[in-house]
């Protein structure tokens, strides 16, 4: 139906404060007078699945009820349709609402947002694999800490990362890197390299901070190779955006950008919005245009 407004919900959601959300939420879209459906995946498969079934059925807009990695599943199902991606931030970070102004701790307010905002059309990245992501992929020591805690099962919650970052950093030895911007090639040692098309990643850290999402480039952000003692004083900096002008960061704007790990480097797995998207090598090509947003 073109006036029905379709919620896509975690399907790893299992109670807690986010479906408890869920019904007043819903009841602030219904009162717009347009009908409401809601899909809830068995996996993230069968939630893309139905995400994709309701995409070309044409509603008036798809609804990310959730954090980033829900937003970047649904922008799998939307990117380069003309349907468009309404955000209820209901995650951990929720960095990509808040880049685009949609409020991050009202879900009411954002659901609003859904039924009396307006159009925006931004860009998105696209990976060699097909993948979209419309926010930050990176790779390097924080994508090293993700990868620990993935395989960790405690401690709970959001002390499990900080085990695995205490735990990664004893390890973690900078990566030779051929960083290859428009053509442009570079070799580098670096602790993390970001892609972003918004500017903050990880619930709040600034990366790129003055990235747009409809400038139709994509910032590039490389930290060279530094001392431990040294990264532990740089890296609290990123929450402000205030790394920025460290000797050891570099900063560049491109269209495609190719990202590899030279020999000797180990595995090196990148995620974007969060999510795995998979080992390097990769391609990341900037698609202007390529989501219409509701935003207020």
């Amino acid at each position: 139906m073109a006036d029905e407004i379709t919620v896509l919900v975690n399907p790893a959601a299992r109670g807690g404060r986010t479906l408890r959300l869920l019904d007043p939420v819903l009841q602030r879209l219904r009162a717009s007078g347009r009908p409401v459906s809601v899909i809830v995946g068995t996996s993230a498969a069968d939630a893309l699945s139905r995400a994709r079934e309701a995409v070309a059925a044409a509603p008036a807009a798809l609804v990310a009820f959730g954090g980033d990695g829900l937003v970047h599943l649904a922008v799998q199902a939307l990117a380069g349709t003309a349907v468009p991606l309404g955000i209820v931030p209901a995650g951990t970070g929720n960095d990509i609402a808040g880049a685009l102004g949609i409020p991050r701790k009202d879900p009411l307010a954002a659901a609003d947002v859904v039924t009396a905002g307006g159009l925006r059309t931004i860009d998105a990245a696209r990976l060699g694999t097909g993948e979209w992501f419309a926010g930050v992929l990176a790779c390097g020591f924080d994508s090293r800490v993700n990868e620990r805690a993935n395989g960790m099962t405690w401690p709970p919650g959001m002390a499990k990362y900080l085990v695995a970052l205490a735990r990664e950093l004893r390890s973690f030895t900078p990566i030779p890197f051929r960083i290859t911007l428009d053509g442009e090639a570079v070799e580098r040692e670096a602790m993390l390299v970001a892609v972003a098309n918004t500017r903050s990643y990880g619930a709040g850290m600034r990366v790129c901070p003055d990235a747009r999402p409809d400038d139709g480039l994509l910032d590039v952000l490389v930290l060279g190779a530094m001392p431990k003692g040294e990264f532990l004083r740089t890296f609290p900096r990123v929450y402000l955006g205030g790394h920025t002008a460290h000797p050891a960061v570099t900063l560049r704007r491109a269209r495609r950008v190719e990202i590899e790990a030279l020999h000797g480097a180990g595995d090196v797995v990148a995620y974007a919005d969060g999510e795995r998207a998979g080992p390097v090598p990769l391609t990341c090509v900037v698609e202007p245009g390529a989501l219409r947003v509701l935003v207020p």
